[in-house]
């Protein structure tokens, strides 16, 4: 069973950083798109950040210049790089994977889990 787990959320204050993992575990072979949501209290889950097998990068405006994210594809794992975070970047962050292979079998005959989430993990901004 695929599953991914995120790791490295904390708590930090105004202006420091942060490094958030996230790793698929189980029956995985290759995923397409991943990315980083979030969900602030009373707010909705929006896009942070995605990046492609190819290494594309997608950001939200409100992170763009301040956070970075990669990817390590043998690994089928990412990261979220968060620097001078303020604390409107509170939240509970979530990792996605997209179009997941679990076995070669499927890659080649085109059989792929449409997404799977992580369980979150709790990023607070806060002096």
């Amino acid at each position: 069973q695929a599953r991914l787990v995120e790791s490295g959320g904390g708590l930090v204050q105004p202006g420091g950083s942060l490094r958030l993992s996230c790793a698929a575990s189980g029956t995985v072979f290759r995923i397409n798109n991943m990315a980083w949501y979030r969900q602030g209290s009373g707010k909705q889950r929006e896009l942070v950040a995605a990046i492609t097998s190819g290494g594309s990068t997608t950001y939200a405006a409100s992170v763009k210049g301040r956070f970075a994210v990669s990817r390590d594809n043998a690994k089928n794992t990412v990261n979220l790089q968060m620097n001078s975070l303020k604390p409107e970047d509170t939240a509970v962050y979530y990792c996605k994977a997209e179009r997941v292979a679990q076995t070669y079998a499927d890659y080649v005959n085109d059989r792929y889990l449409v997404e799977l989430w992580g369980q979150g993990t709790l990023v607070t901004v806060s002096s």
